[in-house]
């Protein structure tokens, strides 16, 4: 199975959300199945077959995740993400701003879906392969 450090190794290939389809890519020749990434600290929870799962430490301090989302903020955050207008730091930070507490990526499926606190979708997004 994978490893945390071949995770790693591979997003930090990964500059600016336009580096996501190719990091994606990586993860699924690892093996991930899917990942679930917490907005709060970073950290994520990596599942493989077998119902093998691996955890990743939080990447900052925790940092306060907006109780209410704002979702056409988030949206607009992304985007400018996706394009290489910010940092994966900064773009968790927007997260927060925005309410996002979480995504899930789904391997199988190339769907990166966003959720708010209270465990609502916010957005599910079809990853470019």
């Amino acid at each position: 199975m994978f490893t945390v450090k071949q995770i790693h190794a591979a997003h930090s290939k990964v500059k600016s959300g336009a580096d996501f389809p190719n990091y994606m890519q990586d993860l699924i020749k690892l093996g991930v199945i899917s990942f679930e990434t917490f907005v709060n600290d970073s950290h994520s929870v990596y599942f493989g077959a077998n119902d093998f799962k691996t955890q990743s430490e939080g990447k900052y301090d925790p940092m306060e995740i907006a109780t209410n989302a704002n979702k056409d903020q988030f949206i607009s955050d992304l985007k400018s993400h996706q394009k290489g207008g910010t940092d994966y730091m900064t773009f968790c930070q927007d997260c927060a701003k925005s309410g996002i507490e979480k995504w899930i990526v789904k391997t199988k499926h190339m769907t990166c879906t966003y959720f708010d606190k209270a465990g609502n979708e916010i957005l599910v997004e079809v990853i470019p392969s």
